[in-house]
């Protein structure tokens, strides 16, 4: 399965739980940490990364554009953007492989089912009472 982007992501986190994201985000913030802030988080930095990727790229466009020289000051700012686009690549391939898994291990519960028969369901177990103490 090819990596999903911060927006793939962000649809499926609203699917699971059947609520647009910023409501989602909005509730999070209410609640103790758990799965939902966990995705979020995942959702949070996949798209960070995304945004860097698109920052780094296009500073190299500028960078290597046809009309510009390339000087041994400019060198420096290209291996420096270079190393910082691959850096941003490896959190979204991370980031994004995590956050997959993760999704795919979850399911949206549906309500419980009665019970198909007609006989009404045991009750449960009686624990015995213990016996009194005398002194």
């Amino acid at each position: 399965m090819p990596d999903l982007t911060s927006t793939d992501i962000a649809g499926r986190i609203e699917d699971l739980y059947g609520a647009p994201l910023a409501d989602l985000e909005a509730h999070a913030q209410e609640q103790p940490p758990g799965m939902l802030s966990a995705l979020l988080g995942m959702h949070d930095a996949l798209a960070l990364a995304e945004r860097s990727i698109d920052f780094h790229r296009d500073q190299l466009a500028r960078l290597v554009h046809p009309e510009r020289q390339i000087g041994p000051h400019e060198v420096s700012h290209l291996l420096d953007g270079t190393r910082q686009l691959a850096e941003a690549v490896a959190v979204r391939e991370t980031q994004a492989k995590s956050v997959t898994a993760v999704l795919q291990s979850l399911a949206r519960v549906s309500a419980p089912t009665p019970p198909s028969s007609s006989r009404p369901a045991p009750a449960p177990p009686r624990v015995p009472a213990s016996p009194a103490r005398s002194r």
